[in-house]
């Protein structure tokens, strides 16, 4: 198990910028597939993107593919979500996930097997 600790929420404008951080402990960062998701109210849960263990393949929900970045760092144990162009509909908390398992259904929940508390990310004027 890892114990992921995300930071990096906050209030911005339309057309901002911000990035989300994502630290881990526990097992072995390399070894864990990372992503990223997010929840507005009153709806469910969906994807982000998704980075693999070794940071050479990364893949976007289309509503952020462009606009958002992942990358990880497996020397600090982090993975990052460098957001652009930020639109009032991004507002929602954002969960970062490990899995370790297959990364092939990396868009689904299941697939990830360790949960951040999440971080409020609100884009408005």
């Amino acid at each position: 198990q890892v114990q992921l600790v995300e930071s990096g929420g906050g209030l911005v404008q339309p057309g901002g910028s911000l990035r989300l951080s994502c630290a881990a402990s526990g097992r072995t960062f390399s070894s864990a597939f990372m992503g990223w998701f997010r929840q507005a109210p009153g709806k469910e849960r969906e994807f982000v993107a998704h980075v693999s263990r070794s940071d050479s393949s990364t893949y976007y929900a289309a509503s952020v593919k462009g606009r958002f970045t992942i990358s990880r760092d497996n020397a600090k144990n982090t993975v990052y979500l460098q957001m652009s162009s930020l639109k009032p509909e991004d507002t929602a908390v954002y969960y970062c996930a490990a899995g370790y398992g297959s990364a092939v259904y990396y868009a689904t929940e299941r697939s990830y097997d360790d949960w951040g508390q999440g971080t409020q990310v609100t884009v408005s004027s």
